[in-house]
């Protein structure tokens, strides 16, 4: 292959992986609804149940491919340095997975990576997605059973995008050609899979559970990112790749979420929660404290 071919291949793949990062921005999603007159009020999402599963994945697919033709100019914002960010990666691909093995590869790095990534398969993220949601049956707990629909609507929505993509893309993987990271060559490199499932099932769970409990988002956010940068240096991916599923499965979590949420579950949450502290079987916290002994504590009262 010629340095003027080689080049003009680049020149492509820039825009290219520009323009499908843009496709699923959640900034971009959240818009490809049309937004309702001023004088009417916008219609609540219609919730992701069990009979109108596949409807809305239908309805997802048109809104996370139509999504680039709801851009606004505010949204240049975030457009520009994750544009940026991705042109800087897919130039530096080469050097950054050939720093990986200047030495020769690392058995310890490549199995701790590896198993690491097992997490974001799509059989373990499904299997957490199902877990929600038996539980959520078992319980008769709405939001648990949400979650896991939700959840494996954004990992079915992923998996349809991440391989049209790759099919599109081609990109060879690192080990190949001494990393030279060629697109269209028949590779399936870009985007990583493994990441763009863990961070759309991590979106979901932290979307439902995170407001209450802040750990929840630290854990699945940190979990998504370990798998993701695994795939980095267990040399399945670039960088770019990395970067790639990373936010376009943050992005489709976050449309799902948005598009489907059932808003009764916010209320009701509330609802009992006042319940519970308006209750006479919750006590009345106060701190105690003896200045003679130096003991601090807690005063608990119950009005019966």
């Amino acid at each position: 292959m010629n340095l003027s071919h080689k080049t003009a291949r680049a020149a492509f793949c820039w825009p290219f992986s520009f323009v499908f990062i843009i496709i699923l921005s959640p900034q971009v999603l959240s818009q490809t609804t049309p937004a309702a007159p001023a004088a009417q009020s916008k219609p609540a999402p219609r919730p992701t149940t069990e009979k109108n599963f596949f409807a809305n994945l239908l309805k997802d697919q048109k809104g996370i491919w139509t999504a680039p033709f709801h851009l606004q100019q505010s949204d240049a914002k975030w457009i520009a340095p994750l544009g940026l960010s991705m042109a800087a990666l897919i130039a530096t691909d080469r050097h950054t997975s050939g720093e990986l093995v200047e030495h020769g590869d690392n058995r310890d790095r490549l199995r701790i990576s590896k198993d690491i990534s097992y997490a974001g398969s799509f059989y373990s993220t499904g299997g957490i997605s199902a877990l929600f949601y038996l539980t959520g049956r078992m319980r008769n707990d709405e939001r648990a059973k949400e979650t896991g629909l939700l959840a494996t609507e954004a990992l079915i929505n992923s998996t349809i995008v991440s391989n049209a993509l790759k099919g599109i893309s081609q990109r060879q993987r690192p080990q190949v050609d001494h990393s030279s990271g060629e697109f269209f060559d028949g590779g399936s490199s870009f985007p990583s899979g493994h990441a763009i499932n863990s961070w759309a099932l991590a979106t979901v769970i932290a979307s439902e559970y995170g407001p209450r409990h802040r750990a929840v988002s630290y854990v699945s956010y940190g979990l998504a990112t370990a798998i993701s940068i695994s795939r980095y240096t267990g040399r399945r991916h670039f960088l770019s790749d990395v970067l790639a599923g990373s936010a376009m499965g943050y992005g489709i979590g976050r449309y799902v979420y948005h598009q489907h949420h059932d808003a009764s579950l916010d209320e009701e949450n509330g609802k009992q929660t006042s319940r519970l502290l308006k209750s006479r079987f919750f006590p009345a916290i106060a701190p105690a404290f003896s200045r003679q002994s130096r003991s601090y504590g807690a005063s608990l009262a119950w009005n019966f």
